[in-house]
């Protein structure tokens, strides 16, 4: 079935633009799921539901599947069929990521996405919003029934799209408890508090499945690459440290979103930095105005960022970081493996947005 889904591929053409074409092909195939009877209502509101909520990122996630798939087979250019699955594997983690960014939207009470509002914004929307998020789930297991039922890694897949999807919801658990730990008392916030929540929040999904997406379509086994696993984590540890600085520091324009992790009380890694590094008179300030939605208190707590010079210290912590990836990269015996996690390494290096 994947092979005459992708006929009339390119295959010499962009990889991007052969990913977004994939794109419309599963959404097609969506929409026409046999195993519900749409309405013409039902199927308009997915078909917009779905280009609002999936596409709109860099789709990093997604082409990274294509990209370190690539590097392990030492390809320059995949075939149809390869192309269709690493694709189709990558759309997956694409669906898994709006899922997640609908739901969490809610959670927080955010107001911007990708530059647009946030889909529950909508006046038509609202609480729907939910059951579009659950929605969002479940096309993942419909893609891979379709494209990989039969196929000897299948189990494989669904056990490891249901684990990554268990990590992150119990990471978004801790995240959202402990920011109301820390409205009672703010000190309960700590970098290893900070670490648990984002390695479980956001690594998982955002750097090691992509990765053991192409490791299983190359017929690896994941029990022999726990060290690529713990390299993967701690780089998306230094991610979602990055996402903590732009929240601050980024351009809304330009990162487009408006960051809000002062207003929302979150364990972020600033906050982490700031209470290590204040005196008792700053601590104060922090106390007094981390949490609330007034500009004026955000805009205190940002000059108390700068006082302590947090942007400095981020870019020490973001040079110290890169060394350490670098030296545990190179110690993996795989120049292929190498390869792929230098690749995944020098995509966010530096990152501003």
């Amino acid at each position: 079935m994947a092979a005459a889904a992708a006929n009339g591929s390119a295959g010499g053409a962009d990889t991007r633009e052969e990913f977004k074409r994939i794109y419309g092909v599963l959404k097609a195939e969506l929409l026409g799921d046999p195993a519900f009877e749409f309405t013409d209502s039902s199927r308009q509101w997915i078909d917009r539901m779905l280009d609002y909520n999936v596409l709109g990122g860099k789709c990093n996630r997604g082409l990274s599947v294509v990209d370190s798939y690539k590097l392990l087979k030492g390809a320059n250019v995949l075939g149809e069929e390869e192309m269709f699955l690493t694709s189709t594997l990558g759309w997956c983690i694409e669906w898994l990521q709006a899922y997640f960014l609908v739901l969490d939207d809610i959670m927080d009470d955010s107001h911007t996405r990708r530059g647009q509002p946030c889909w529950f914004r909508l006046p038509q929307v609202g609480s729907i919003a939910i059951n579009d998020g659950v929605i969002l789930r479940n096309h993942i297991t419909r893609m891979l029934r379709f494209h990989f039922k039969g196929k000897p890694y299948y189990a494989d897949l669904l056990d490891l799209f249901n684990e990554v999807e268990f990590k992150t919801a119990s990471g978004q658990l801790l995240d959202l408890i402990t920011t109301h730990e820390g409205e009672k008392d703010l000190t309960k916030y700590n970098i290893g508090v900070h670490r648990r929540i984002v390695q479980y929040k956001t690594a998982y999904y955002s750097f090691y499945l992509p990765v053991a997406c192409a490791l299983l379509l190359s017929g690896e086994d994941l029990v022999n690459y726990a060290a690529v696993e713990d390299i993967l984590v701690k780089m998306g540890i230094y991610f979602q440290v990055q996402d903590d600085y732009l929240d601050c520091y980024g351009d809304p324009e330009f990162i487009g979103k408006i960051g809000t992790d002062i207003e929302d009380y979150k364990c972020s890694w600033l906050v982490v930095q700031a209470l290590e590094r204040a005196d008792e008179s700053q601590k104060h300030v922090l106390f007094e105005n981390y949490g609330k939605k007034d500009p004026a208190c955000v805009a205190k707590v940002k000059n108390l960022y700068r006082e302590l010079n947090l942007e400095a210290i981020f870019q020490d912590y973001e040079s110290e970081s890169y060394k350490k990836l670098i030296a545990d990269i190179e110690a993996q015996p795989s120049i292929a493996v190498q390869n792929v996690l230098k690749s995944f390494l020098h995509k966010i290096y530096k990152r501003q947005k």
